[in-house]
């Protein structure tokens, strides 16, 4: 494809993001149905050039910050805790699920491999964290079940991606099974290794950088240090990434200074962001040509296979949820971790495993050794995705409200007694300093002010709600936001009249960016 072509597919896929989320915030739908369905409309625009997405492109460019991302931000108290469920679900549920899907496909369409299948079954197996995730935490569920998800989601990426490499280099050379399970030893004890190795050099190296700029530039750059010496070498360049991430992500607060964890954590947010919603809109646009002649299969074979697979990924997920408590019990640790889920709990997730960009990544990496079918697989993964967002993510608000699992008001106590604590630890620190002559009374007084009117606020909303169990404290946001627009609005009038510079125009405007609640909920959405 020239360069000039290049430019207009950009451009597309900028305009299809862009459209996407004005209408997914107006439909209340998910981003990925808007991308995928734009996608594909935009697809048959006459003047727009066929789009072949490279599968290299999509293992070595996309993949690898993807799974950084979602390893480096877990959680490491609460996933240790629910470990047993965690790995239960994402190694057991993802080896079933990649070989009922295998089975399934295998039958319904003559002629596929099993090697091909297996390949497909592992795309379709694996999870997707923030469709589920989002949900939960919007409505205040409890956090043991976002913690298994998030942490399953985790761990199947790497399992299914370990298995899909397996699978298609069976495409490329063929193995026997002795030597396919001495690939799996090398494949995850070499990804392991080398993940772990890596991950404590980049800590050293990113605690001895100062520069916010430097430290992302860093961060950047691992996950493909992890991911493609680790496939050149014979391992999982996933494992590597995943270890890495995690290991890098749990000792964050000794390697990263408050400055870079600002800066790094909007960044990678767009990041994961455009790389998501970009992988959308490209399966959108290979699909036109799926879409003309679907691997010489006819579209009663394509609908048939569709429903059947999307069944088989629901059906088995909620079996295994509903059914692996006694499996998770006789694992060492693992009666204790099923102390806390029930039959509720275990609905929610097990209805919570929507598929998203993970496998669009897998399915539109598929080798070319997969030969006419590879196109009708890919095709399958979409309309399966479609269906598992269609079906599943509006169903979860009603199960939460209908099972009664929402605990947003215990969520809104733990972070105001967690705030009390902090500025309770604060001014016993400023009387220290004080003591010690560390500082001038006149300077503490002025900190201590500021720390207690804070800590009063705080104090008067947990007596409130201590008193009387259904108060709620005043939604202060507004008065917060119009206090912030009066003082951009004096801020403006300095600059235009000649009193301050450009520069104390971007100081200070940065500083009210924080105060700004409504600036802070966009950053954070």
């Amino acid at each position: 494809m020239g360069e000039d072509r290049l430019f207009i597919v950009f451009l597309v896929v900028a305009v299809v993001v862009l459209l996407a989320r004005a209408l997914a915030g107006r439909l209340r739908v998910p981003d990925a149905i808007l991308l995928v369905l734009l996608g594909m409309a935009a697809g048959f625009v006459p003047a727009l050039p066929e789009v072949v997405v490279s599968p290299d492109l999509v293992l070595f460019g996309f993949l690898p910050p993807l799974v950084y991302h979602a390893a480096f931000f877990t959680a490491p108290r609460e996933a240790r805790a629910d470990i047993v469920p965690i790995v239960t679900l994402a190694f057991g549920l993802t080896t079933v699920t990649t070989v009922a899907v295998a089975g399934t496909v295998h039958a319904l369409l003559p002629g596929l491999g099993w090697a091909a299948a297996l390949a497909f079954g592992a795309a379709v197996s694996p999870t997707d964290p923030v469709a589920a995730t989002s949900v939960m935490q919007r409505l205040g569920a409890p956090p043991r079940m976002v913690t298994i998800l998030e942490g399953e989601s985790l761990i199947n990426d790497g399992a299914a991606l370990t298995i899909f490499g397996l699978a298609a280099e069976a495409l490329g050379t063929g193995f026997t099974p002795a030597e396919g399970a001495g690939r799996v030893v090398q494949v995850v004890a070499g990804g392991v290794a080398y993940g772990l190795v890596l991950g404590i050099v980049i800590r050293r190296v990113r605690r001895s950088i100062k520069d916010p700029v430097s430290q992302i530039i860093v961060s950047l750059v691992t996950p493909y240090l992890a991911f493609i010496p680790a496939e050149n070498l014979g391992a999982s360049g996933v494992l590597a990434t995943v270890v890495a991430g995690f290991s890098i992500g749990t000792h964050g607060e000794g390697v990263l200074q408050p400055a870079s964890r600002l800066v790094g954590n909007a960044f990678w947010q767009i990041l994961t962001f455009l790389l998501e919603s970009a992988l959308f809109v490209l399966l959108g646009l290979e699909i036109r040509e799926v879409l003309r002649e679907p691997g010489g299969h006819t579209w009663g074979e394509v609908a048939l296979t569709t429903l059947a697979v999307s069944a088989v990924v629901i059906g088995v997920r909620l079996l295994w949820q509903l059914g692996s408590g006694p499996l998770a019990a006789a694992v060492p640790g693992g009666r204790r971790s099923q102390e806390g889920p029930g039959w509720r709990q275990r609905t929610v997730i097990g209805l919570g495993g929507m598929r998203g960009a993970i496998s669009l990544a897998i399915a539109l990496s598929l080798p070319a050794a997969v030969g006419a079918e590879r196109g009708v697989l890919i095709l399958l993964t979409a309309l399966v995705v479609l269906i598992t967002f269609i079906g599943q993510a509006p169903l979860l608000p009603v199960l939460l409200r209908g099972l009664g699992l929402i605990e947003s008001e215990l969520r809104r106590r733990e972070a105001m007694i967690a705030r009390k604590a902090g500025l309770q630890a604060a001014l016993a620190r400023l009387d220290e300093l004080a003591e010690d002559d560390e500082v001038d009374e006149q300077t503490a007084e002025a900190f201590r002010q500021l720390l207690e009117i804070r800590l009063d606020r705080l104090r008067y909303f947990l007596n409130r709600e201590d008193t009387d169990e259904q108060s709620r404290p005043p939604n202060t946001r507004h008065v917060r936001s119009e206090l912030v627009r009066v003082q951009r609005a004096k801020l403006a009038s300095l600059y235009e009249r000649g009193r301050i510079g450009a520069e104390t125009l971007r100081e200070i405007s940065r500083e009210l960016d924080f105060e700004d609640p409504v600036v802070i909920k966009k950053a954070g959405s």
